[in-house]
């Protein structure tokens, strides 16, 4: 081709080696951005500086300790980055496998978005972890195992303060809650170790591990936070949240009526006691009228 006629060595594969490998790289870089690793990353790079400048320097005590350490380095550098490899495998698995569970469960996460509108009102602290593709066997395996439905009721009863599974995690795979009372690997991140608290953490802490997502709510403040890919989505709405459950999910997220916060005027505080229940329960929309009308 006359467009690699000034560079003669230069052919279209060389051009295509290249890109790929700058694609490989840029993965690698987004992929290690803002964890842990990416500080470790500056460290082998310091040590692969020190080889070359002993080589270049003949300071032949430093090339022989460095030569020596160098075949085990590879094992390192597995053990370390073994989080990060999985992450990286299974991010690719999800892209060459176009399976994806159907969202026939979009009522039962409803559930969740509306436990979750109780918690933040009464500020009870609950973390619910949602798997997706890679399991959370593990995590299930160190909890109290369920396998029930998943529905409102039972959050509801789970994360009371009174209950004896309110501490730990619930993990729901599909529409079930496998286990409650679950533990959860802690971030490492220091940014965010100084600015939330282990619940936060926990919730971060498994998105970095797995693809999972986790939904938080503050013990102190009632706020609703989202973890996903190791990131973390603080002060959402009760909307906010249910919108962006379905875009993760994929799930078609229709329009519907959630439960109305409690007021503290003196007309509601004299109604009914039914009516304050409607206010708390996952009732549909044409009983939530009837007891508006009430």
């Amino acid at each position: 081709m006359q467009f690699f006629a000034p560079w003669p060595h230069v052919s279209v594969i060389s051009v295509i080696d290249i890109l790929l490998v700058a694609i490989i790289v840029y993965e690698f870089l987004a992929l290690i951005k803002g964890t842990r690793a990416s500080l470790m990353v500056v460290g082998v790079a310091g040590l692969g500086l020190a080889f070359y400048l002993s080589r270049l320097g003949n300071l032949a005590a430093l090339n022989w300790l460095i030569s020596t350490l160098l075949p085990y380095t590879v094992f390192a550098l597995i053990v370390v980055f073994a989080a990060e490899i999985r992450q990286a495998l299974a991010r690719l698995g999800r892209g060459l496998t176009l399976s994806r569970s159907v969202g026939s469960e979009a009522d039962a996460y409803d559930d969740i978005v509306l436990a979750a509108n109780l918690f933040c009102q009464n500020q009870t602290g609950a973390l619910i972890v949602i798997e997706r593709e890679i399991g959370l066997r593990t995590y299930v395996e160190s909890g109290v195992p369920l396998d029930a439905r998943l529905s409102y009721d039972l959050l509801a009863t789970i994360f009371r303060p009174s209950a004896p599974l309110h501490d730990g995690a619930v993990i729901v795979q599909n529409d079930r809650v496998a286990a409650a009372a679950c533990f959860l690997p802690l971030s490492m991140n220091p940014v965010l170790s100084t600015q939330l608290g282990t619940r936060h953490r926990a919730g971060i802490g498994v998105t970095e591990e797995t693809d999972a997502i986790a939904v938080i709510v503050s013990e102190e403040t009632g706020s609703i936070s989202l973890a996903v890919s190791g990131k973390i989505e603080r002060d959402l709405s009760v909307d906010q949240l249910r919108d962006r459950l379905g875009e993760l999910l994929r799930l078609y997220v229709p329009p519907s009526t959630l439960p109305t916060p409690i007021s503290n005027d003196s007309e509601v505080s004299e109604g009914s006691e039914t009516e304050s229940r409607l206010h708390d329960s996952p009732l549909k929309d044409s009983r939530l009228n009837q007891g508006a009308d009430r």
